[in-house]
């Protein structure tokens, strides 16, 4: 038995900290595992009886091995309590207790000592500050509410940061007549966390769907590893708290749009799983993807149909789909001609399908557009009308593609579960939930039809941050385009640049080149249309006139150059110039990538320009993607932008999608190959009718602030 089956699967369990005084968390432990079959010892250093049970002073009285301790302790007694356990030979423990990590520097130095015991003694520990676990299929139900035991064995795991949150789950499954295989609160996960038990999950043949509950976490690379390797094998859904949430990313204005929350969710999505916006929606996916999970496919040629014996409720259905972009594609001709002799002439039929009314035709119609081969999933609603329709009649032959929702009294949809159930169809009571399900569906199909790139090991530096020139030029070596340019070291040659590329009728664009002023255009760096010797002065005078460091540098200058220079010490003495030809019209897009604290390299692709004008609209948010990228995986980036961008934004040129997506791929490259470049910002990249054209380019580099894994978000 190896340690985490031994938490999580005992054999024997002791309860130190056991009360008989109905009101203590100690009673209540031992009252949740009242039907616990192994052996179960009370233990308590003033003995007595707990629940008909003899209790024992001490660990080391117990009479025989035991797997598992359940220490209901005060936090102080935790550490002691480890190492008599590891004594006696316990191969894991349960620390209920608060007042560790997350009460501050005290209680942090007092969870390390309760570690460190239980790695020298070998004990694996979850919690502490957990409420425990629930685990129905093996009849161990660890956790404080007692009422946790009445939950009914099943095939849907749960990993939850909060306890309350894994016990809110677990109540919510069951009442949608769901099964729990194994429900854990992880609490602080000082020993055990999600990498742990989503190992668990994916070699435990009891598990069929898993959800994930993230409220933060300090290791990224493990948990997008942990999940890669259960999303090839079994759905997860996950629920990432925290939405109001914005970390302080970075300085940059690619770091300010890219916040810890959207990359949490941007990571679990890429890592290969569902991710829902709440909890009851987390509910209506596992419910789902418990029974069904379609081939991996893109959402772009993955189609759902919707069949309703009434018009209102699927049009519910149809329209949520429809906000959640999943395609109901119109049948082909020939099924649609085959439906006109199976339904009503006044019914719609294209999709969704309204039979009018359940009929003893419903089956067949069900059957026929299963089959569509543009179909891959079918939800049906059809309210519950005695003598009318028999589900388990309709969907027989449809089971694996199939989800079916009806209204109704409470008695009759539960008695519809049990048999749509016993032959593998969910069954859900509202069209919102139906919705839900099958958009998880296709959400989980399209997560594992992208292949990203493995893992690299950079082994290059820059040394130092670039300044726009030289990061042009870095980019340009792989492959990326720019716009003709000179650099200039003073006036004189600023204005034979200027006759080189310039002219009337061919304006530049002339700027402070200067690694250390990250936000040239804030300072008067950037001056565009520059169409003369005269204009040509003014915007060098401007840009002489620019403090050392533009406000707002300091720290990044610092940070880039090592230099601890002031605003306002004055300009210096030689100011360099870059003078450029001016790209024409088109989309202007962002692309970066930034070093996470916890998710490490991460690149981002944004709109830009009048494109920001799209923000709230589908596809509008920044894509953030961890690096690094594989083909396919820059291609769905690109994809992910809003159509009316692609398509050419307000008269501009369509984006050509490969050559912005090669883009992506050299910001990763860049990014993951050098390990000491902190961020990259190229913007704007403007997406010309020539191919995207890359118009500033920004490359730090140096130490990071803060090493992989130690900030929480």
């Amino acid at each position: 038995m190896s340690a985490l089956d031994a938490l999580l699967r005992p054999r024997g369990i002791a309860v130190v900290g056991a009360s008989a005084g109905p009101g203590k968390a100690g009673h209540a432990m031992m009252q949740a595992l009242d039907g616990f079959t192994g052996e179960l010892y009370p233990v308590n250093p003033r003995g007595g009886t707990v629940r008909g049970r003899t209790a024992l002073t001490s660990l080391g009285e117990l009479p025989g091995p035991v797997d598992l301790a359940v220490l209901v302790v005060p936090p102080r007694a935790v550490p002691g309590a480890i190492e008599e356990a590891a004594r006696v030979g316990v191969r894991a423990a349960v620390v209920c207790a608060g007042g560790f990590a997350e009460s501050g520097p005290e209680g942090r130095r007092l969870q390390e000592r309760a570690v460190e015991a239980a790695r020298r003694g070998g004990v694996r520990l979850l919690g502490p500050n957990t409420s425990g676990f629930m685990n129905p299929v093996d009849g161990v139900f660890a956790n404080f509410m007692p009422a946790a035991a009445t939950l009914r064995p099943g095939t849907v795991g749960i990993v939850a940061q909060s306890g309350g949150v894994n016990l809110t789950i677990a109540f919510l499954l069951d009442r949608a007549g769901l099964g729990l295989r194994l429900g854990v609160g992880l609490g602080n996960a000082a020993d055990t966390g999600f990498a742990d038990l989503l190992d668990f999950y994916a070699d435990d043949d009891a598990t069929a769907a898993v959800g994930l509950h993230v409220e933060g976490v300090t290791d990224g690379g493990a948990l997008v590893a942990a999940l890669r390797r259960l999303t090839a094998r079994k759905p997860v859904v996950a629920f990432k708290v925290g939405r109001s949430d914005v970390g302080d990313f970075a300085r940059s204005h690619t770091g300010s749009l890219t916040g810890s929350y959207e990359l949490t969710r941007a990571a679990l999505a890429q890592a290969g799983a569902v991710v829902v916006d709440g909890l009851d929606e987390m509910v209506a996916a596992l419910q789902a993807l418990r029974s069904v999970r379609l081939p991996a496919a893109p959402r772009s040629t993955t189609g759902v149909a919707v069949l309703t014996g009434q018009a209102g409720p699927g049009l519910v259905v149809a329209d949520a789909l429809g906000a959640r972009g999943v395609r109901v594609p119109e049948l082909a001709p020939a099924t649609l001609d085959r439906l006109g002799d199976l339904l009503p002439p006044l019914t719609y039929q294209r999709n969704p399908v309204d039979t009018g009314r359940p009929s003893d035709t419903f089956p067949d119609v069900l059957r026929l557009v299963a089959a569509e081969p543009g179909i891959d999933a079918v939800g049906v609603y059809a309210l519950d009308e005695p003598g009318v329709l028999d589900p388990v009649h309709a969907v027989a032959g449809t089971a694996g593609r199939v989800l079916y929702a009806t209204g109704g009294p409470a008695a009759v949809v539960e008695r519809h579960r049990e048999r749509l159930e016993d032959v593998g169809v969910p069954l859900y009571s509202s069209p919102g939930d139906l919705a839900a399900g099958l958009a998880a569906l296709v959400d989980d199909a399209a997560a594992r039809a992208v292949v990203d790139a493995p893992p690299v090991t950079a082994t290059r530096t820059l040394g130092r941050a670039l300044d726009e020139d030289e990061a042009k030029a870095l980019f340009e070596t792989r492959g990326l385009r720019t716009m003709r340019r000179r650099t200039a070291a003073d006036r004189a040659t600023a204005h034979t640049a200027f006759d080189e590329l310039g002219g009337p009728d061919r304006p530049v664009v002339v700027k402070v080149l200067d690694a250390a002023v990250l936000h040239k255009s804030d300072v008067g760096g950037v001056h565009v249309g520059v169409r003369g010797h005269t204009e040509l002065d003014a915007a060098l005078d401007t840009i002489d006139a620019i403090d050392a460091i533009g406000p707002g540098d300091a720290d990044a200058a610092t940070e880039a150059t090592g230099a601890g220079t002031t605003p306002g010490a004055g300009a210096p003495a030689r100011r360099r110039y870059l003078v450029e030809e001016q790209a024409p019209p088109g989309t202007e897009l962002i692309v970066g990538g930034i070093r996470d604290a916890v998710f490490g390299p991460v690149v981002l692709l944004g709109l830009g320009g009048v494109g920001v004008e799209l923000t709230g609209g589908p596809g509008a948010e920044p894509v953030l993607r961890l690096a690094p990228l594989s083909p396919e995986r820059a291609s769905e980036m690109v994809d992910a932008l809003p159509d009316a961008v692609l398509d050419g934004f307000r008269g501009a040129p369509p984006v050509d999608r490969a050559a912005l997506a090669a883009v992506l791929r050299a910001v990763s490259d860049v990014l993951t190959q050098h390990h000491d470049v902190t961020e990259i910002d190229l913007n704007p990249v403007r997406a010309t009718a020539r191919g995207p054209v890359v118009l500033d380019a920004v490359v730090v580099a140096g130490t990071p602030e803060e090493e992989p894994h130690d900030r929480h978000i």
